[in-house]
């Protein structure tokens, strides 16, 4: 059994002397990313996609082992998608759709997570975050040798920081002994105990939960169906839950809810989690433990996601329960919505007053995970004799009355915000279908051979269905016109025109959705674009 705490996954980027360390005067870099989990290095790849020199400063030397996050959604695949990695992704995960609810054994409840067709990406994969990090990095490395403008320094750990007006004067220690740098901007990703959060003396608000989570990851081959399993009440965990999930390589996550009083010590014995595994999965599948961990869980958040020439992204900036896979799927479209404001402003196409809109979109994902998951966590684990008379009421009617179905909340899963009151937001027809109103992200679709999300990649775009219009243009910056025809009864038509004969689009790098018509000027389009740049 493998204590992940004290181990690399994967050694990627063993530290090296800079020659930074070495200079007269410190040296400023236009952005420097302090941690390098999957958020840090996805951003990395982003602004070094788009020509920005980004330097990501680990306390490590690679990946860290253990399984950790697992659950990947369909939102995450398709940001990875542009960013070039989501194929080594999803060949390498384990694709699901359907969930599973269980009572005791009886199963009461399932799901289709994506019960339409015509999607490039499933609605998740099962992947442990080592490989997702990995595969992020293996991503940087082959951009590397193209010219992208990112470096990677292991075993720096920022151990002072001081934000100023034009930039931030950063201190890092080495095995070598402590250097300092200058930065234009500053992305703290470093974690739901970030120390950059603690120098900066930012608070981190929220709620305990009153709960112990043990998870076991197992090696086992065993004919288990490929799908989320959740019981209730287990014959193997009584008065308690447990959860069943396969990831790559024959590893299996299990988790089991503990209770709030108990010893944490006895229970990660490994002859503890074996008798508690052997009777989750039977005692003739044989297995081996690879990594166990007790967790508890807060929602918490900071105020404000931006703090001068300072980002906070990921569990940095807000920390959900792990119920709904929200965290590491979240983080993820953080940087999506960040990275490409940074890139307009650093290259100086669109106004400083632009970066406002990152916490401005991402505090209300951020508030709404954390409502998803609170909720979820309540059902779980009942604050009140209120709370668990609802659960033990919904759980007593799922079974003959479909309606009580939907109540059943055993992790409501990951999807993408939409931005819905977003001040970038430009005109909007109500007549086209809601699911693709201003501030949702595009929803994929076949366009022949290929598919939407692949077409758009991460530029302003207008999508002219069924019409033609000329690209259009705001400063410095262009959006592209692609002319698609949409076939009456298509996936592409119901998502984007609904009963209407034609629509017009204009879609942000982050491929969120920023104003549509059926039909639209030249001058109304390049003010939506305006705006849509914080212009």
């Amino acid at each position: 059994m493998v204590d992940a705490r004290y181990r690399t996954a994967f050694k990627l980027y063993p530290y090296e002397r800079s020659p930074d360390q070495d200079a007269a005067k410190h040296v400023r870099h236009p952005v420097i990313i302090v941690g390098g989990g999957p958020v840090g290095m996805g951003l990395a790849l982003d602004l070094g996609l788009k020509g920005i020199p980004v330097l990501v400063l680990d306390d490590h030397e690679g990946v860290g082992a253990g399984s950790r996050a697992i659950c990947f959604a369909k939102r995450t695949l398709e940001i990875a998608d542009r960013l070039g990695a989501g194929d080594a992704m999803v060949q390498k995960g384990v694709v699901w759709n359907r969930g599973r609810v269980y009572r005791d054994t009886r199963e009461v409840y399932d799901f289709d997570l994506l019960p339409e067709a015509d999607h490039k990406r499933p609605a998740f994969i099962n992947l442990q975050q080592p490989y997702f990090e990995k595969f992020l990095i293996e991503q940087i490395r082959r951009r590397q040798g193209e010219g992208a403008p990112v470096e990677i320094r292991g075993r720096n750990r920022v151990t002072a920081l001081d934000p100023r007006e034009d930039g931030t004067i950063l201190t890092i220690d080495t095995p070598d002994g402590p250097y300092d740098l200058e930065a234009d901007w500053v992305i703290a990703a470093d974690g739901a105990n970030s120390p950059i959060r603690g120098m900066m003396g930012l608070g981190f608000g929220g709620r305990v939960f009153e709960d112990n989570f043990l998870i076991a990851d197992i090696v086992m081959h065993a004919d288990f169906p490929v799908e989320r399993r959740f019981w209730f009440d287990p014959p193997f965990n009584r008065g308690q839950t447990a959860l069943l999930h396969k990831q790559p390589d024959n590893v299996w996550r299990l988790d089991f809810q503990l209770g709030w009083d108990v010893d944490r010590a006895e229970e990660l014995k490994e002859d503890r989690v074996c008798e508690r595994v052997r009777a989750m999965i039977g005692p003739d599948i044989g297995f081996d433990l690879e990594w166990t961990s007790i967790y508890t869980f807060r929602c918490c958040s900071m105020e404000r996601y931006r703090h001068g020439r300072v980002f906070f992204v990921g569990d940095a900036a807000h920390q959900v329960s792990p119920f709904g896979a929200r965290g590491a799927n979240g983080g993820m479209q953080d940087i999506d919505n960040l990275g490409w404001k940074l890139g307009l402003v650093i290259g100086g196409e669109a106004p400083e007053a632009l970066l406002d809109t990152y916490h401005e979109e991402r505090k209300v994902a951020a508030d709404e995970n954390i409502l998803a998951s609170s909720r979820t966590a309540d059902f779980l684990t009942p604050r009140s004799p209120a709370h668990t008379l609802f659960r033990d009421a919904v759980l007593d009617l799922i079974e003959a009355f479909p309606f009580a179905r939907p109540m059943v909340n055993s992790g409501r899963l990951s999807v993408p915000c939409v931005y819905a009151e977003s001040s970038l937001n430009g005109a909007d027809d109500p007549a086209l279908p809601a699911r693709t109103r201003p501030g949702a992200s595009l929803a994929d679709a076949p366009v022949g051979t290929e598919w939407l999300l692949d077409r758009v990649g991460g530029t302003f775009t207008i999508l002219a269905i069924n019409c033609a219009v000329a690209p259009v243009r705001h400063g410095a910056v262009i959006a592209n016109a692609q002319t698609i025809e949409a076939a009456p009864g298509s996936a592409l038509a119901e998502r984007y025109l609904g009963n209407a004969a034609r629509a017009i689009y204009l879609v942000r790098p982050d491929q969120h959705i920023a104003a549509r018509w059926r039909e639209a000027s030249a001058a109304e389009l390049g003010a939506a674009l305006g705006k849509a740049m914080g212009a």
